[in-house]
């Protein structure tokens, strides 16, 4: 992995960590919305899981199966499974989901980093591409639970 790669894995891996952070620095409690029909950090928390798997896993599953996989615009709503009516444990099920992602980036050598794909709106993304994407993507997020 090169000290770019290395940097971009290290920042996805930091999120949850910083999400809870956010949650405890707050006054407000995991469930209540800052704002009316904004979400709660439990609600963002439970949007991150979701994205995690229906986008990111498939992402990455198709550059190691596919020689150019066409992606389409996918936009999750809430994850929805048991422990999703608690904060705590939403989280745990990010942190699953996130680790999962962590692993297949660990497990890329130099020519997986270097598979792309085409997404409908990004056009063509390799691996660090995508994850830029996905980092900025967190910090929307972040910023919204810090906000709270």
């Amino acid at each position: 992995m090169t000290p770019e790669q290395r940097a971009l894995r290290d920042a996805l891996a930091v999120l949850p960590r910083r999400i809870a952070a956010a949650v405890e620095a707050s006054p407000l409690a995991p469930d209540d919305a800052p704002e009316p029909g904004e979400w709660s950090a439990r609600e963002v928390v439970r949007h991150l899981a979701a994205v995690e798997e229906e986008v990111w896993h498939v992402r990455l599953d198709a550059l190691a199966t596919e020689s150019f996989p066409e992606w389409p615009w996918v936009e999750p709503g809430l994850w929805s499974g048991p422990g999703d009516g608690a904060f705590e444990t939403a989280l745990e099920v990010f942190v699953a989901r996130r680790g999962a992602t962590l692993a297949r980036l660990d497990a890329l050598d130099a020519a997986g980093w270097a598979r792309s794909g085409r997404h409908v709106v990004y056009g063509v993304l390799d691996v660090a591409a995508m994850l830029r994407i996905l980092i900025d993507h967190d910090a929307e997020h972040l910023a919204q639970v810090a906000r709270q």
